[in-house]
């Protein structure tokens, strides 16, 4: 590549942050080349949050327009295994007013975006990866036909999730960067409504350690999320997801909705399940190859913020690169510069965001049922508050412009 203008880039990974990342850089005048392990496009349909982050980085992306707030109207139900229900409080009452959606909004609107003469490949991984100061030769393997090619390109991006196969061939192997949080979490999308719920209506079943989440939407089908704590995550993945479901849930009978959300679990051919994780790294960059996503700084689905960062981190990724042209080191910098400040602060709100979604005791299911009812006066709010005393600064950390904010860093750098 010479000291003017854009060059070739591989892109790893054709999830959200990866396909954004190629549609951004080559409105930047890159020519990306996506590769992707899986033999077609994955569309997962579970759950995911867009805050006013989020909304911001699909904005400027070109994508907000394609996509909406799914979000129930009927009232949330907190349940138990006997089917006793009282209202709840919804994913969506949180602070912040989240637009609620799935996986696969987001994905089919990043892949709209895309530019039609981006070339991908599926069935293609990433073997050897090799740089020097002109380039890196990556050696991908057709996992299909079972033949590889070497091939020469200006730069790397590792878009290909949690336990990336670029991160490991260039910054060294998981275990040296992933942060186990001691949870499992399996989401998919439920085929009907489960049993003793309205169509359209969502629940929570709490107990100390474990949950259930059904959310609702107003116009899809509703999707499903268990969570659970281990004490031995390796052991989880010896055992079907369903399987190791029943253990954490047990030895007390599921009752008739966990028993219906498990069977559909057994049967999903789209479903995660996975131990939950942080990565941490010290850079995201290395000479000519970036990790960008969860392969870079997976925040976990308890942040609530892993696909507006993934969003914000592409496009601030491409606009460095326009800002800087010809001194790659500098923009890959001034990315991570302007970026870690935000992604620190989502993986730092993280642990107080798990209890959102699973609880440790009986006492924090108790409060959590008493919020709804607390809220409505303001007594209740000034004590639901003292209570939760990072709530406002979270809510505040997840409505702001990521790539607004770097611009506005970057310009100022540049200028001084």
């Amino acid at each position: 590549m010479d000291g003017t203008r854009a060059g070739r880039v591989l892109v790893v990974g054709t999830g959200i942050s990866g396909v954004a990342t190629a549609a951004r850089l080559r409105d930047a005048g890159w020519r990306p080349v996506l590769v992707e392990r899986a033999a077609a496009r994955r569309s997962g349909g579970y759950f995911v949050a867009l805050f006013g982050a989020g909304k911001a980085a699909a904005e400027r992306l070109g994508v907000l327009g394609s996509l909406h707030d799914r979000s129930a109207t009927k009232q949330h139900l907190d349940v138990d295994r006997h089917n006793r229900q009282r209202s709840g409080l919804a994913f969506g009452d949180i602070p912040g007013r989240p637009w609620l959606m799935t996986r696969g909004d987001v994905e089919r609107a990043v892949f709209a975006r895309l530019q039609s003469d981006v070339e991908i490949r599926f069935s293609t991984v990433p073997t050897a990866i090799a740089q020097d100061d002109d380039g890196v030769d990556v050696t991908l393997l057709d996992t299909a036909s079972g033949s590889s090619t070497r091939e020469r390109f200006d730069l790397v991006v590792g878009a290909d999730g949690l336990r990336s196969t670029v991160r490991s061939l260039v910054f060294g192997p998981h275990d040296a960067c992933l942060k186990r949080q001691h949870h499992m979490i399996a989401a998919f999308q439920h085929p009907g409504t489960p049993p003793g719920l309205e169509e359209g209506q969502g629940a929570t079943l709490l107990e100390p350690g474990r949950s259930l989440w059904v959310f609702a939407f107003s116009d899809h089908p509703p999707t499903i999320l268990l969570s659970y704590r281990t004490d031995d995550v390796d052991a989880e993945f010896t055992r079907s997801p369903a399987e190791s479901v029943r253990v954490a849930f047990g030895p007390q009978p599921l009752g008739a909705m966990l028993e219906d959300v498990v069977t559909a679990l057994d049967d999903s051919d789209e479903a995660l399940f996975d131990s939950v994780e942080e990565v941490h790294l010290d850079t995201w960059h290395r000479g000519r190859v970036v990790l960008v996503g969860d392969a870079a700084w997976c925040v976990t689905l308890y942040a609530g913020m892993g696909v507006s960062a993934g969003l914000a981190g592409a496009d601030v990724l491409a606009a460095a690169l326009e800002q800087h042209p010809g001194d790659l080191q500098t923009a890959l910098s001034e990315w991570e510069r302007v970026l870690r400040p935000h992604i620190d602060a989502y993986q730092a709100s993280a642990p107080a965001q798990r209890k959102i979604f699973v609880m440790d005791g009986r006492w924090e299911i108790r409060l959590r049922r008493m919020v709804p009812k607390l809220t409505k006066t303001r007594l209740g709010r000034r004590l639901v508050q003292r209570l939760m005393p990072n709530m406002d600064a979270t809510e505040a950390r997840k409505a702001v412009d990521i790539v607004g904010e770097a611009l506005k860093s970057l310009h100022s750098r540049e200028n001084h």
